[in-house]
């Protein structure tokens, strides 16, 4: 998957950068005939936040034609953060082919029901 990875408030390392894509790659086995036409990551750090310390933010848009699939999380660990994000993403694909199929033998269904 071609992705594109911004940093926001912290310096994306080549390591951060490469666990990122290689979490969002193992995505690729549930996305299966899906065509990703883009996929954009960001991971910041946040300022003004109610917990002390330092807080990460991990956001993922996956950009499937007309439709865009959204995940975002905060954790105090910025790998913790990609780490919700990339085992929320997975459960948001299922559940969007999951309703791409349905919809597909509700259309089966009504053709059948016409004839």
């Amino acid at each position: 998957m071609q992705l594109n990875i911004k940093a926001t408030n912290l310096e994306l390392a080549p390591n951060l950068k490469d666990y990122v894509q290689k979490k969002m790659d193992a995505l690729d086995k549930y996305l299966g005939k899906l065509r990703v036409v883009s996929a954009y990551f960001e991971v910041s750090r946040t300022t003004k936040h109610h917990l002390k310390g330092e807080i990460y933010s991990a956001e993922a848009n996956l950009s499937l034609g007309s439709d865009l699939l959204r995940v975002e999380k905060t954790e105090k660990d910025v790998y913790k953060a990609v780490d919700k994000v990339r085992d929320h993403l997975e459960l948001v694909i299922k559940k969007y082919k999951d309703k791409k199929i349905d919809r597909k033998k509700k259309k089966v269904k009504l053709g059948e029901m016409i004839e």
